[in-house]
């Protein structure tokens, strides 16, 4: 591999891609020198993940189901649900440990909704006082756990805000930014918002995330201190998601929970009627609404579903 000019041409590269790019035994340039050009760091490099105890994995999966049903539990009652309704005997920096692997907070008003890299930019709310009246007129994304029966993975996914439809969705099994880039690009295949809305989280703010919402001139909006529903929508989809088809399936690994949700969405989009949206479905709010019927979506494909 060429080393000339690396620096300038691997910046459209995701962390994991330029991690990969090392080359340990090379004997001509030092693997500092290397994540140097790079930008990457050397503790990336050896860095390997720990293993996360069976124990722990059991706990992450009830505090999940707890978390669902009741988004608005800090640790403090997490913990006490753990403690006394199902006799857990575990810490709060433990718990705290754990949640912070999740991904999760509650959602209420404080003084931070989420993990922000203060060296990103952020961007103001726009969504205050704004009536929602049509399709791709608001954009939102967020991440959630999911618990698996051989460990745990996460779901990115991209709502429209007028017609609740999933725009696109991807699942990882790692917190990287690249599940989240990869949902986003192909979103925009299927269209593009006035505005995107986004938590304060540091996948959102990261310039990589932001340079493509401004690449097509679309407005950027990220929820407020103390704004504690302002991401509201993806919540219930969230709720929806894990009591209707993940705390029903116990998938073994990211794959078959691939599979799954595959089928689930096409549900959720084409079949799953929405006392909101007056019974209808989202994709039928969402494309009648563009007049925009004959145009296949992403999650067309109806045979999926009986497959």
């Amino acid at each position: 591999m060429s080393w000339t000019g690396l620096k300038k041409n691997s910046q459209s590269l995701t962390h994991k891609q330029k991690v990969v790019l090392i080359e340990k035994e090379n004997e001509d340039i030092t693997i500092k020198r290397q994540c140097q050009l790079l930008g990457v760091s050397r503790t990336s490099v050896y860095y390997q993940p720990l293993e996360i105890s069976a124990e722990d994995k059991a706990i992450m999966n009830l505090v999940d189901e707890i978390y669902t049903a009741c988004p608005f539990y800090g640790n403090r009652r997490i913990k006490a649900e753990l403690n006394l309704t199902h006799n857990i005997p575990i810490g709060r920096m433990h718990l705290r440990t754990l949640m912070n692997l999740m991904g999760i907070q509650a959602i209420y008003p404080k003084k931070n909704l989420s993990w922000r890299n203060k060296n990103h930019k952020i961007y103001p709310y726009l969504l205050r006082n704004l009536k929602i009246e049509r399709p791709n007129q608001v954009w939102s994304i967020d991440i959630t756990y999911l618990k698996l029966e051989a460990g745990f993975a996460y779901l990115v996914a991209i709502i429209d805000w007028y017609s609740r439809y999933v725009i696109s969705w991807k699942v990882s099994n790692s917190l990287d930014i690249d599940f989240c880039l990869e949902c986003l690009e192909e979103a925009l295949k299927f269209g593009t918002p006035e505005i995107f809305n986004s938590d304060q989280g540091s996948h959102f703010t990261s310039p990589k995330f932001t340079s493509i919402l401004e690449s097509h001139h679309i407005k950027i909006s990220m929820d407020g201190r103390g704004r504690c529903l302002d991401n509201i929508f993806v919540e219930r989809l969230w709720r929806s998601v894990k009591q209707e088809n993940i705390y029903l399936n116990n998938y073994r690994d990211v794959l078959e929970t691939r599979n799954g949700l595959s089928k689930y969405f096409l549900f959720y989009n084409q079949r799953r009627r929405h006392q909101a949206l007056n019974n209808l479905t989202p994709e039928q709010i969402h494309f009648q609404s563009n007049n925009l019927l004959k145009i296949p979506s992403p999650f067309y494909n109806l045979a999926v579903l009986t497959n």
